[in-house]
C-alpha cells in the first residue's frame, strides 16, 4: 500500500459514499442476520487472498459474507456516511489510524465484552495499542507493518559498503555509491517520521496533551534529512504529488542504492530490472542518530465491526477467524505482509518467507504513532513544512513552528503547545 498522508481518505469520495451507502449491512438489533458484508480495503494484489479467506472463513462458520472491495482512498469517508445512516459493512478492515476516530464517533462495536477482547496475549503490542480508545478495545489487529531500509545488495556489494546505520554513514557511503544515487528520501510526511523517531521526537505527547511536533528534537530531525540532500548522499522529488512513485521507479530499476518503503512495495519493486533476481533485494533496519536507534511508524489495518449492524455475532466470528494464526499464516505465505500474532511468526513457512524474515527485525523497532481520534490529520500540514524543509524554501524550526500551530488552531484543539 502506498503510504502518503493519509488523511487523504477522509475527504475523498462523498459523491461515491452516497452511492455505497445502500451496500451492504443495516441498522438495528435483535436475532443476528447471519449475512456478514465486509468492506476489503486492499488493493489488487492482496484483495483476491483476502476474499478467498473471507468465504472460506464464512463456510466454517456457518454464515454467509459479501465482500467488496473499496478505495483504500475513500474507504473512511465512505464509512463514516453510510455508518451514520445505519448503512454500510458489517465489518470494516481500517487502516490503524481510524480507530479512534470511529469509536469516538460511535461508528464501531465497543467489543470489550466480546471474545475478541479477551484473545489479546498473542498479538504483538505495538499494533493491539492501536485497537484501543479511553480504554476499550474497537478493533482486532489484522496485519502490521512499518518503514524500513531497503538496498539493492548487488550495487553496495560492488561499492564495498554495508547497509548504513547511521545516517552520518549513509552521508560517508554516498562517495562510493555515486552521490545522490546513495539514497531517495520521499518527501511525504510518513516518511518523515523515521528522521523524528531516530532523534527521539514525536508529533503530540498523548499522556500530557501536549504538541511537540516543533520541538528541538524534531527541528534536528528534519535537519538531518536535509543535510543528506545537501550533502549530496541522497536526492528527492520536486513534484511532491509524484514523489513516491518517483522513488519506487529509481529504486526498481537500479537507479538509487537505498529507499525507506515498507513491505506492501515488495510485490511492486520485485517487477524492476533490478530485482529480476528477488535475493538482490535486502532489507535492514533502519539509520539513525545513533547505530541501533533507527525506528519507523507503526503501520496497518485492523477490523472494525459497525455499531448497529444485525449480524454482530456472526461478524464477531468472522474477524475471529479472518485474525487467526492460521488466516495470519496464509496472507503471510502468499503476500509476504506481517502478522500481528506472535505466533504466526513462528510458523516454518512464515519464517520462509523472505519478507517477513526480513521485516521481522524491523518491525521490534517500530514506534507506535498517537492513537488519537484526529491521528489521520496529524500529516496534512507536515506533509508541507517536510516538503517545504526539503525544498529549501524554509528551515526547520520555521516549518515545523507553522505545523505546531495547525495543530492547535485544528487538529488538537484541547492540546498545549510545547
Amino acid at each position: 500500500m502506498r503510504r502518503t498522508a493519509l488523511v487523504t481518505a477522509v475527504a475523498a469520495g462523498v459523491a461515491g459514499a452516497l452511492v455505497l451507502t445502500a451496500c451492504g449491512g443495516s441498522a438495528g438489533s435483535g436475532k443476528d442476520s447471519g449475512q456478514v458484508t465486509f468492506w476489503d480495503t486492499s488493493g489488487s494484489n492482496e484483495h483476491p487472498v483476502f476474499e478467498k479467506l473471507a468465504k472460506d472463513c464464512a463456510t466454517k462458520g456457518g454464515y454467509t459474507v459479501t465482500v467488496q472491495q473499496v478505495s483504500f482512498d475513500q474507504a473512511l469517508a465512505n464509512y463514516k456516511t453510510a455508518a451514520q445512516g445505519g448503512q454500510g459493512p458489517d465489518v470494516l478492515r481500517s487502516e490503524v489510524a481510524w480507530v479512534a476516530q470511529l469509536a469516538k464517533n460511535g461508528l464501531i462495536q465497543d467489543l470489550s465484552a466480546t471474545d475478541l477482547a479477551k484473545d489479546t496475549a498473542d498479538f504483538l503490542d505495538s499494533p493491539l495499542g492501536s485497537t484501543k480508545y479511553e480504554g476499550k478495545t474497537y478493533a482486532v489487529p489484522q496485519v502490521t507493518d512499518t518503514l524500513g531500509l531497503l538496498y539493492n545488495k548487488k550495487l553496495l556489494a560492488d561499492a564495498g559498503v554495508q547497509p548504513p546505520r547511521t545516517w552520518d554513514e549513509a552521508k560517508a557511503a554516498a562517495a562510493k555509491l555515486g552521490g545522490p544515487k546513495t539514497l531517495f528520501i520521499n518527501n511525504d510526511a510518513y516518511y518523515a517520521l523515521p528522521f523524528i523517531y531516530a532523534a527521539g521526537g514525536d508529533l503530540l505527547d498523548v499522556a500530557n496533551k501536549k504538541i511537540v511536533v516543533n520541538s528541538a528534537d524534531n527541528v534536528r530531525a528534519l535537519g538531518e534529512a536535509k543535510g543528506l540532500l545537501d550533502a549530496k548522499a541522497a536526492q528527492t522529488a520536486l513534484d511532491q504529488a509524484n514523489s513516491y512513485n518517483n522513488m519506487k521507479a529509481a529504486f526498481a530499476s537500479g537507479q538509487v542504492a537505498m529507499i525507506m518503503d515498507g513491505p506492501w512495495a515488495v510485490v511492486d519493486l520485485l517487477k524492476g530490472d533490478a530485482f529480476k533476481d528477488k535475493a538482490n533485494l535486502g532489507v535492514a533496519e533502519l539509520p539513525g542518530e545513533q547505530a541501533g536507534k533507527g525506528s519507523g511508524p507503526v503501520g496497518g489495518h485492523d477490523y472494525a465491526i459497525r455499531q448497529g449492524t444485525k449480524a454482530k455475532d456472526s461478524s464477531v466470528k468472522f474477524v475471529q477467524c479472518m485474525s487467526s494464526t492460521e488466516s495470519q499464516v496464509t496472507v503471510a505465505k502468499e503476500l509476504g505482509l506481517l502478522p500481528t500474532r506472535k505466533s504466526a511468526y513462528d510458523n516454518a513457512e512464515v519464517k520462509a518467507q523472505a519478507t517477513v524474515a526480513a521485516f521481522a527485525p524491523v518491525i521490534k523497532q517500530a514506534h507506535s504513532r498517537p492513537w488519537v481520534p484526529a491521528g489521520s490529520q496529524l500529516f496534512d500540514q507536515l506533509k508541507i513544512g517536510y516538503a517545504d524543509v526539503l525544498a529549501g524554501k524554509k528551515d526547520a524550526k520555521a516549518a515545523l513552528d507553522e505545523v505546531a500551530k495547525t495543530y492547535k488552531d485544528q487538529v488538537v484543539t484541547d492540546y498545549a503547545v510545547n
